[in-house]
This record gives structure tokens, sequence and C-alpha cells, in this order.
């Protein structure tokens, strides 16, 4: 065996062990740094949330990527994650179960905001309210909410049940919950996404809906869901909703930051109403973060290079890019794709990105 000198023998472990440390993985190399980094916190698919311990090494994990901003599920499945007033008003509980023994979004503020790392409410669940839940308590207790199809049957898309995001009631509530939030805790921001301000546009056949449509134009809207004014009617009453959002957020704390994660343009029109360069232009969003979702580098710089006909230079400042990293039903991204992707929105002037989702950090 060939003899190695000790001293020698010593640097080239160390050497050997400082490289192949869990510390040293490619994405802590190369993922580009940035001003802007997040990563969506969710409550499905992952237990970052279900305890003081997981929130500790959550944040610690986001710390060790250069993460400076989490976006922490607060509304899902009908039920906020925090302990809230506001629903247990409306349907008489506090809080999800499997949270109750704490409130994990205070504790998460608490340690992020120790280590200079942002936090911010993301109201994931927006209008829907159940995924395929027929007998959730929503429905029970506010009937008159419901979306409805042509048909006349609750409105569902993907197996996820919607209200009638135009009826004051579901609105009322949704406000009174981010009011709520923006309040009570230290937060950065609040966020909506592909449900907030949305509703498919297969809704708007509810009685409290058509009743409006006839007041206004003497007439029924067109059993074509998709046709052009139809849509548009319908999308400029929901981004009348989130500016109302913005204002109200302002008005209790006008440092706290208004964001959506809206799915790409324009099929997010076409499909739930989201007219979301309306949102930048109209000034009333800080930021937007769309759902750049893509499994290959050749399909998301396509959607990256469509932003230039859609936004001018100075309205490009205000997105993000939304990068799909894993998935619950085990989807985890190439590292090498990643910082590909990362990379090519770097050089069309996108100078931060959100991953969904954490668990790809937590490693």
């Amino acid at each position: 065996m060939l003899s190695i000198h000790k001293p020698l023998a010593l640097i080239i472990i160390i050497f050997f062990t400082y490289c192949n440390s869990p510390s040293k993985t490619y994405l802590k190399k190369y993922l580009p740094r940035s001003s802007f980094k997040g990563v969506w916190v969710t409550n499905v698919g992952s237990d970052a949330l279900k305890s003081e311990a997981n929130i500790k090494d959550l944040v610690n994990n986001c710390k060790k990527y250069q993460i400076n901003h989490l976006f922490v599920v607060v509304w899902n499945k009908g039920l906020t994650q925090y302990p809230s007033d506001v629903l247990k008003k409306y349907i008489g509980i506090k809080q999800e179960q499997i949270f109750s023994h704490f409130d994990p979004l205070e504790f998460l503020i608490e340690v992020a905001h120790r280590q200079g790392i942002k936090v911010h409410a993301w109201f994931e669940f927006g209008f829907s309210f159940a995924y395929n839940d027929p007998k959730s308590l929503w429905i029970e207790k506010y009937p008159d909410w419901l979306g409805r199809d042509s048909e006349g049957k609750i409105l569902k898309k993907n197996n996820f049940m919607w209200w009638n995001a135009l009826h004051p009631g579901p609105q009322k509530f949704l406000i009174e919950l981010i009011e709520e939030v923006v309040t009570k805790y230290d937060i950065d921001g609040i966020q909506g996404d592909d449900r907030l301000p949305a509703m498919p546009s297969e809704g708007g056949y509810d009685p409290y809906t058509l009743s409006l449509f006839q007041n206004e134009f003497n007439n029924s809207p067109p059993t074509n869901h998709k046709e052009e004014n139809w849509i548009n009617w319908r999308s400029n009453q929901l981004s009348e909703f989130g500016k109302r959002v913005y204002q109200k957020v302002k008005s209790i704390n006008p440092k706290t930051l208004v964001s959506w994660a809206p799915s790409i343009y324009p099929w997010s029109k076409q499909e739930y109403l989201q007219s979301w360069p309306d949102w930048i232009t109209g000034g009333y969003a800080d930021f937007i973060v769309p759902q750049f979702y893509r499994y290959q580098l050749d399909d998301y710089s396509i959607i990256i290079d469509q932003l230039e006909t859609q936004l001018n230079a100075k309205e490009r400042k205000k997105v993000y890019a939304g990068v799909l990293a894993a998935l619950g039903g085990g989807y985890r991204i190439n590292d090498t794709l990643l910082v590909e992707m990362v990379n090519y929105h770097r050089s069309k002037g996108i100078e931060g990105e959100v991953f969904f989702y954490y668990e790809i950090f937590n490693r």
C-alpha cells in the first residue's frame, strides 16, 4: 500500500469529509443567491408545522439555503391552522385539530424573525372551502354562499368545492380572517394564490350572481362560461375584491406586504377569472409570484418569455418566479434542473423566486 505522510493524509481526509458533508449539497453550492428567496410551507405532505421542534428544524434548514421568506399556510381545508376567533364565530371551530396544542403561526414568526427570515400568511384555500367533502359544515351553515355551475350543481373543479367568490358572505369572512391575522400577529405579509381572489370560470350561475347580472344588463348571462364579456365581468369583480383586500391590509399596517400567487396568464383568467396583470397595473399588489410550474426547462423558458408581452419592464420588477420543486406524491425536481430554472429567469430579469414547497430543502 502506498505510504502517505500523516499530516498530508489528515488534510486529505478533512477535505473529502468537508466536500461530502450534508452541508455542502449541490443546491447549497450552486443555487443562485437572491435578496428574495422563499418557500411555501404547507400542512399537506409535510410535518413541518406539527410541533415546535419541527418548526425550529424548518427555520434552520431554510437558513442553510439562504431562504429569507416563508409563505406559511393559515387557511386550508375550510379551517385555520392558527387559533381563530373569526373561524369559531362562523362555524364553532377554533382551529384545525392537529394543531390545537399550540399556535404554529405565532411560534414560527418568533423563531423565523430571530433568524432574520420574514413570514407571510398564505391563505391557500381562498374561496374554496372543502376538498371533495359533500358533508362539509360550511355547506350546512351557509348554503347561500355556494357557487353553482350552469347546471345548478355545486361549483367543483379538480375535486375542490367552491363558494361563489362574488357573494358578500364569503368575501366578508375572508377579509375578517385576513384582518385578524394582520392585527393579531407580527406578520410581514399576506398572500392569496390561485384561489384568492379567484373562482372557476364555470361558476357564476348561482341565484345571487344571476340577479346581479340581470339587474346590470337586463339579461341573463350566457350559458357558455367562457364567453369573453362574461369572463371579463366576473374577473373585474374579483379584481375589485383583491383591491379591497389590499386596502384593508394597508389601513391596518402600511408595512405589511400584500402578494398574490396566481396561475400563469392568460390561462389564469380563462380558468379562474384571475386577470393578475391588472392587479400590478392597478397598484394593489406589492409583488406577484405566478405559478410557473413546469417539469422541463424548455417549457419553463417559454412561459417566462411570455412575461415580456404581458408586462413592461417596470411592472416585471414586481414579479418573482413560482417554481415547482416538489409534490406530496413523491415528485422531487432534479437539483441541476432547479438551478437551471433559477438561472434562466434571472437571465430574464426576475430577481427572486418562491419554491413549492419546503420539503425540497428538508434534507
